[in-house]
C-alpha cells in the first residue's frame, strides 16, 4: 500500500524591499515620524510616503503596527 502525499502548496516568494524601503521602514519601526524620517534620509516627507505605500502594497499591510511587528520579523 502506497501512502499518497498531498500537494504541498506553492508559497509565493517573500517580496523584496529595496534598500530605500528597508532603511524608511526601520526609521518608522523606531518610532520615528515621516518628517524626521526623511531629515535623516535627505528626503521629502512626500517620498518617505510613497516609499511606505510601496511598502505596504508589497508586503499587504494596513496600518503602521503591522509594519513595526514586519520590521522586528525581518530583523531591522
Amino acid at each position: 500500500m502506497s501512502a499518497t502525499l498531498a500537494p504541498s502548496p506553492i508559497e509565493a516568494p517573500a517580496p523584496t524591499l529595496a534598500p530605500r524601503e528597508r532603511e524608511t521602514l526601520r526609521h518608522i519601526a523606531a518610532g520615528r515620524t515621516y518628517l524626521q524620517t526623511a531629515r535623516h534620509m535627505g528626503l521629502s516627507t512626500h517620498t518617505v510616503d510613497a516609499y511606505l505605500r510601496r511598502i505596504r502594497a508589497k508586503l499587504d499591510i494596513t496600518n503602521t503596527a503591522q509594519l513595526t511587528r514586519t520590521a522586528i520579523a525581518m530583523g531591522l
